[in-house]
């Protein structure tokens, strides 16, 4: 038996055009809650990937208990005693808590089934768990907080060795966090090793006995709880510098294209409001869930608002679908390009011209000529590597895909850019290209919104930030701002005000 219940040596996982992890080091001992910490991107999905069999590392070994391990697939790692409990719960809601706790695990008395043996064990699980509840009901009848112990309780049932906590009270009351940490203290007593990953420091300070951080796919450093403060910990996550990554190029600050004013969603959004202007670029900052996307989806018509007004230049508006939004002068670049931003089954062609058909339209009929000749300017202008216009979307990289989703909206000719996460997923060189973009957009006067994970790009590319947290508005930072820095920016997205 090994000192660590699981360890990570020298661990580097691979993409196209993209190191995930690069000599990652992870070390969890038994009866140990180890807190993961490191920005949006920093290679902690990657990382749970890895250790869960859902990805296969090209380098580095891993143990569990000091036996080497090589996980093919998640029933690898669930067989050495890894578990998950992931951000998105896996929870079949028609099924019972039986059912969610037993699949792919049944017992049998005879031929059939031994739901009587089941319910009990699954009953005295969930009793463990501090959840006293008729496991025959169904899953889906129950909170959140339930069906997040429901997801531990298949953990528990499979004797598991470490389990790995995804961001597991984003979606959680305080009353359901103060159970969840109960219950993590527990399972730490019986030995259980904990990976907790979470960006809220508050509750690894509370729960954790050490933390590590790991930034751009890489090991940082790790140390005992006490050790660490808020200073430390964002300083280790954040301390990088922006080179020339960033071509940032500055356009003249011209009229106010968009203001929202008191925007509010039931349980989303709460007030917020903004300015965006000709001419410059807005970075909307924030952690996983701050409403950051669910702000521009509203000002965009895909999501009904409860209340609040927006005005695009200087005049009210009531946006009630996203083609009313393209009217007047707006594109959402989304962040799921794949889902919302392109027909994968569909060319190049055809994926430029979506939003735009009316300006190819002669009649009835769409001018062949004109979409061939500005496609083949856009595929020229954004370095859109492809054989020909024809070329299935599908086909291309990730990076070249989303050029594709950016001429189609420059075919909008739109006067306020909104980019959700422009450049994730996409290489190095690819990113700069997307940045150029914008640069030649504010420069025509243009108003770009861009939201973004990733502070570097944040700081690197913003005119002004505004940061959110909890669907709120936490603080307006101007680029000439003494407040425009990593660090206070963090502390603003984590809850923390501000001085003038």
């Amino acid at each position: 038996m090994g000192e660590y219940v699981v360890e990570l040596k020298n661990v580097t996982k691979r993409f196209p055009g993209v190191v995930a992890l690069h000599n990652m080091q992870l070390a969890v001992k038994p009866g140990e809650i180890h807190g993961l910490i490191g920005e949006n991107g920093a290679g902690k999905s990657t990382l749970i990937k890895v250790l869960t069999g859902v990805h296969m590392a090209d380098e580095g070994e891993i143990y569990v208990h000091g036996e080497r391990k090589v996980f093919k697939n998640p029933n690898e790692s669930a067989a050495a005693g890894i578990a998950c409990v992931y951000q998105e719960l896996n929870i079949e809601k028609l099924l019972s808590v039986t059912d969610n706790i037993f699949i792919n695990k049944w017992t049998k008395k005879g031929f059939l089934l031994d739901y009587e043996g089941m319910h009990k064990k699954a009953a005295e699980v969930m009793q463990s768990l501090g959840q006293d509840i008729d496991p025959r009901k169904a899953a889906g009848t129950f909170g959140m907080g339930v069906q997040q112990m429901i997801e531990i309780a298949k953990a528990v049932l499979i004797d598991a060795k470490m389990i790995i906590m995804d961001e597991p009270t984003s979606s959680l009351g305080e009353k359901e966090v103060k159970q969840l940490m109960q219950t993590c203290r527990e399972l730490k007593a019986r030995g259980v090793g904990i990976l907790f990953v979470s960006h809220k420091l508050e509750e690894l300070f509370e729960l954790c006995d050490r933390v590590t951080v790991i930034r751009d796919g890489e090991y940082i450093e790790t140390r005992d709880i006490q050790d660490w403060n808020n200073d430390s910990l964002i300083t280790a996550m954040v301390g990088r510098t922006l080179e020339n990554q960033f071509p940032k190029e500055f356009g003249a600050k011209g009229e106010c294209m968009l203001k929202i004013e008191n925007l509010s969603i039931g349980g989303v959004l709460r007030n917020v409001s903004l300015e965006a202007y000709g001419g410059q670029i807005l970075g909307l900052s924030g952690l996983v869930g701050a409403g950051r996307t669910e702000t521009v989806r509203a000002v965009f018509g895909a999501d009904p608002i409860d209340g609040g007004k927006i005005y695009i230049k200087g005049k009210e508006v009531h946006i009630k679908s996203p083609k009313q939004a393209i009217a007047e002068g707006i594109a959402l670049l989304t962040e799921d390009r794949k889902g919302q931003g392109l027909v994968l089954a569909e060319s190049i062609r055809t994926n430029l011209v979506l939003s735009s058909l009316k300006r190819y339209t002669t009649g009835l009929f769409l001018d062949e000529k004109r979409i061939q000749e500005s496609g083949e300017g856009h595929i020229q202008t954004l370095r859109i590597k492809t054989p020909s216009i024809d070329e299935i979307v599908g086909q291309l990289s990730g990076g070249n895909q989303q050029k594709v989703v950016i001429g189609k909206w420059l075919n909008s000719e739109a006067d306020i850019y909104i980019f959700d996460e422009p450049t994730r997923g996409i290489d190095v060189g690819a990113k700069v290209e997307v940045y150029n973009v914008m640069n030649s957009l504010v420069k025509a006067g243009k108003c770009v919104i861009m939201i973004s994970s990733e502070m570097p790009e944040i700081l690197g590319m913003s005119d002004r930030v505004v940061v959110m947290r909890g669907g709120r508005v936490m603080a307006t930072v101007e680029r000439d701002s003494k407040h425009f820095n990593q660090e206070d920016i963090m502390k603003a997205a984590w809850g923390g005000s501000l001085d003038d």
